[in-house]
């Protein structure tokens, strides 16, 4: 069959369903295609599972250290297959919420695989097929990529979902390996080494960078290195991993660092060396859409460079974020629907790593902002100083704010510790809004709250921080 459409979004991930729902707002006749699952990878492999595993190894870990709240417990066990399982269905549940949601907002959704095959007049058409068959054709004058990206595999560190995981196996463990190697230190890498470190395994950090998390504030990534190791975790720098020997249940290697070589034998790999995005078989190769780098070109609009088509979320390049890929659909939508957005600002992005501790930021770091010609304030405030991280056992952590000395411009905040990546937001709105150290200076943050430290951290700044 064949049907018309104002707007076809192929893609049902955090970008693509949420692109849907605004353009079903606006009045748009709009259709879905997902191959697989509603949700992406962020919600069925990524970002949801994860915290939801994430959470219970914290639990794991504040159950052995119960005696400073003045606790004791005995015979602590966990069941690895209902962590697992709950994971797992925590991630289906929230995938059937958004086939309720696209149902509701009578979004006719198609399962399939979807292929753009040239125009009827103004309309693109795109064909889509399930196992080989002809599901329908669908015809729109407007079409959004939102196809998102996959694991990146390096030669002689492919996956093999036995010995060497990729991000779904380390999301399924059958049980769990007692040595570890973690090849990537980027969010994706550092929170699983955080997941098996918490539920007592033996992990190893490869990073071939000259520091692990790169993409943060360098002060705050070696506060997370430190506070890493002080875990038990091993972490190599610099490092070039050998090829990975599999054996019938254990893998060996060698990492060479300007530290030396070291022989390694563990019991699984997993490998967090970066994404790749979803470009092939979309049919692209008969239209004007350029690819970078397996990253679709676009314009402040997400527009690519074939009238009509749009692209989003990670298959347009960095940031790799969710809500990156959401708000991107946002602001695609209403430009299709005539409205006038305002571009997305990549520095307005907060990042966030769901580790112990964690990580947040926005803007840029103090490297950066001083690379860009800015004369700049910093200021710093630890969680020792707190009240509330006090009272909570939560005194590890740090915030760090990076302005403008000139102007008081906002140029960046950086965090480590308990809550942070709720806590981020704060200064995303600043940023957002355009705020200054005057107006934060004067905001009135509640006591007792982990949050007072970011007020001190914009005080340390400039008047100077009260409660250190």
């Amino acid at each position: 069959m064949s049907e018309l459409f104002d707007l076809i979004v192929i893609g049902g991930g955090p970008g693509g369903y949420v692109a849907a729902l605004r353009a079903s707002q606006l009045g748009l006749r709009v259709a879905v295609v997902e191959s697989t699952h509603l949700g992406g990878i962020c919600l069925n492999w990524g970002c949801i599972p994860t915290k939801a595993l994430l959470r219970s190894s914290e639990i794991h870990h504040q159950l052995h250290n119960l005696s400073a709240f003045g606790f004791s417990a005995d015979n602590i066990a966990f069941d690895l297959d209902k962590i697992v399982g709950r994971s797992r269905g925590i991630a289906r549940q929230m995938g059937r919420g958004i086939g309720h949601l696209l149902k509701k907002a009578k979004v006719p959704t198609y399962d399939g695989f979807a292929k753009l095959n040239g125009r009827d007049g103004e309309a693109h058409r795109v064909d889509v097929t399930k196992d080989g068959n002809a599901v329908a054709t669908l015809k729109a004058p407007h079409v959004i990529l939102a196809t998102g990206a996959r694991a990146r595999q390096l030669p002689g560190l492919e996956t093999d979902g036995k010995l060497i995981w990729s991000a779904r196996e380390a999301m399924t463990p059958k049980e769990l390996p007692k040595r570890l190697l973690v090849i990537g230190s980027g969010a994706i890498g550092v929170e699983f080494a955080s997941f098996y470190r918490n539920m007592g395994c033996d992990v190893t950090i490869a990073e071939v960078a000259d520091r692990i998390l790169i993409a943060e504030d360098p002060e705050i990534s070696a506060a997370a290195r430190k506070s890493f190791e002080k875990q038990g975790m091993k972490i190599i720098t610099g490092a070039k991993v050998g090829p990975l020997n599999r054996g019938e249940n254990e893998v060996s290697t060698t990492i060479e660092s300007a530290t030396g070589k070291v022989d390694l034998t563990v019991d699984r790999v997993i490998c967090a060396v970066g994404i790749v995005g979803n470009v092939e078989d979309l049919g692209l190769e008969g239209t004007k859409v350029q690819v970078d780098r397996t990253h679709i070109i676009t314009d402040e609009f997400c527009r690519t460079g074939e009238t009509g088509i749009y692209a989003i979320g990670d298959v347009a390049g960095a940031p790799w974020l969710a809500h990156k890929a959401s708000h991107e659909g946002i602001i695609c939508v209403e430009k299709i629907a005539g409205r006038s957005p305002e571009p997305l600002h990549a520095l307005n992005v907060p990042g966030c790593t769901y580790s112990r501790p964690q990580i947040a930021s926005v803007g840029l770091s103090e490297e950066k902002a001083i690379a860009a010609g800015h004369k700049v304030r910093v200021g710093r405030f630890p969680f020792i100083g707190n009240g509330k991280a006090v009272a909570m056992g939560e005194t590890e952590g740090l915030v760090k704010t990076v302005f403008d000395a000139k102007t008081g411009e906002l140029l960046g905040a950086h965090m480590i510790g308990a809550e942070v990546t709720e806590m981020i937001q704060g200064y995303v709105i600043a940023r957002t809004g355009e705020l200054t150290e005057a107006e934060l200076m004067e905001t009135v943050f509640p006591h007792p709250t982990i949050s007072e430290t970011m007020h001190e951290a914009t005080l340390s700044a400039f008047d100077g921080a009260l409660h250190i």
